[in-house]
């Protein structure tokens, strides 16, 4: 059976539509993998000689067991943000004579095979070679090893149930973050000494290995716990049944006064109110109000002249940034009905440009108080802003006519990383790279002034061709139109 589920899923891959789409964005990852198992390589074999190095008078081996602790907090805060539980499309599968254990066993097992549990073995195999180098112990070594694969496997599971516990709320990480900072807490304190129970527990399995039988336990708890959770969600009834709220209407009035677009920025706003994934949209908005306050009090961010551009760009368009990448897959679910209506294309984008542009207006306003460190930092805000409205915000919706991925919106919002494609991860470049270049550039060349009137004139340019950009656009939006809807219809 096991045989066949595989069969499935790599038939599935490969004929999905999306697979010759991104093979641009799989080269990227496949580099940026390669670089992460080079750099846990590295470390794995330059951690031995640095801590003998730095550290003459202690054992390398029983420092790096005092550092497991903190190891497996961040390890299950990226897990949380970054792995999701290995599904495949069941539902078919439930009208079939297969048992569901049969199914949830493959799906847990499936997860052991994730890139998170193998990633650590690029640093801790080699750092066992030096080990050995060194006239430990082989045994010893090799029982280490299998106890730090124990305690990955363990993370894996916990992690999943984690979500499942935290899965209905819209800001799920804050409980997970309060744990680890609780933790962290009394351990840097001194109250209870984590970091030492845990590297105390790893140094005795390694003196005596009979006591594997403890981490395996846990183990084995877990995965039964998971085993549980999921067979309990495993049923047809539950798959297709739909829950019900009561609406709850909202006075849009006021945006009547934007003419034959009303109904389209009513309807993305009515969407921000009422989804999970949508909601970011404005809770980032405090994010990006408040980011300045990260760099701008430490006077070494105040001297670095060209940040200002990259903070006045982040700060003021951050509902821009955010809302942005994602047109029109907000609308994804709906799109085919969307586009069989009556109406103008360009409506539709015109909404979607003038939410982004009332939101770097409403920002700036709102930052103004960065005055207070200085009267450079507000005019450069001032011309990021310009910037935004004028270039940004078209270059985000022709980046927008590329997007191919259906996006949930019942799903958690925070770091949420479901629909994401090749767009959302380059887009950052002319977002972001290019004005902040722009500006540092002239900065170092000339001089402050003629870089903020660059970024101005700039801005300046792009709203005074607004019209005819956006006529470019929807072309691109109407040709790419058939395309959406199929994409959109496919099942990500």
């Amino acid at each position: 059976m096991i045989k066949h589920f595989l069969s499935l899923e790599w038939k599935q891959y490969f004929r999905s539509p999306y697979w010759k789409r991104g093979i641009g964005l799989k080269i990227i990852i496949g580099f940026f993998g390669l670089w992460i198992i080079a750099s846990f390589l590295i470390m794995g074999l330059a951690i031995f000689p640095v801590l003998k190095d730095q550290f003459p008078n202690s054992d390398p081996f029983l420092m790096v067991n005092g550092f497991v602790f903190y190891w497996i907090l961040v390890d299950l805060m990226m897990r949380f943000f970054l792995q999701k539980l290995p599904v495949m499309s069941v539902k078919p599968l439930l009208t079939l004579p297969i048992k569901r254990s049969q199914i949830v066993n493959y799906v847990l097992g499936k997860s052991g095979i994730s890139a998170f549990n193998f990633l650590p073995l690029f640093a801790i195999i080699p750092f066992s070679l030096m080990l050995l180098k060194n006239k430990y112990d082989t045994s010893v070594v090799l029982v280490w090893i299998f106890t730090l694969i124990i305690i990955t496997l363990i993370t894996n599971f916990l992690n999943f149930i984690i979500e499942s516990l935290t899965s209905k709320t819209d800001l799920s990480f804050l409980p997970l973050i309060a744990v680890i900072a609780i933790l962290y807490g009394l351990n840097y304190f001194e109250i209870i000494s984590f970091s030492d129970l845990i590297s105390n527990g790893v140094l005795s399995i390694t003196e005596n290995p009979v006591f594997i039988v403890a981490p395996i336990a846990i183990l084995i708890g877990l995965y039964y716990y998971n085993f549980k959770i999921l067979k309990s969600k495993l049923f047809i009834d539950i798959s297709v049944q739909s829950k019900s709220k009561d609406a709850k209407t909202t006075n849009l009035s006021w945006t009547k006064r934007f003419g034959d677009i009303a109904p389209f920025m009513q309807l993305d706003l009515k969407l921000m109110m009422r989804n999970k994934r949508a909601k970011s949209t404005f809770l980032i908005l405090v994010v990006g109000l408040f980011y300045g306050l990260f760099f701008y009090p430490q006077p070494m961010y105040r001297d670095i002249v060209f940040m200002y551009a990259f903070i006045g760009i982040f700060s003021t368009g951050t509902f821009l940034i955010n809302y942005g990448q994602f047109i029109p897959a907000w609308d994804s679910s709906y799109y085919k009905m969307l586009m069989s209506q009556n109406f103008k294309y360009e409506q539709y984008l015109k909404s979607k440009f003038t939410l982004m542009a009332i939101s770097v207006v409403i920002l700036f306003l709102l930052g103004i108080p960065y005055v207070y460190f200085g009267s450079k930092i507000l005019i450069v805000h001032f011309a990021a802003a310009i910037y935004n409205i004028g270039v940004n915000t078209h270059v985000i919706l022709l980046g927008g006519s590329y997007n191919r991925k259906k996006i949930n919106l019942d799903e958690r919002a925070a770091f949420n990383f479901q629909g994401t494609g090749a767009v959302q991860w380059l887009i950052g470049i002319p977002l972001m790279v290019i004005p902040m270049g722009i500006f540092g550039l002239i900065n170092w060349l000339i001089g402050f002034e003629i870089a903020v009137a660059v970024l101005i004139t700039l801005g300046l340019i792009g709203i005074l061709l607004h019209k005819k950009i956006m006529t470019t656009i929807t072309k691109k939006y109407v040709a790419s139109k058939y395309k959406m809807i199929e994409a959109f219809s496919q099942d990500n």
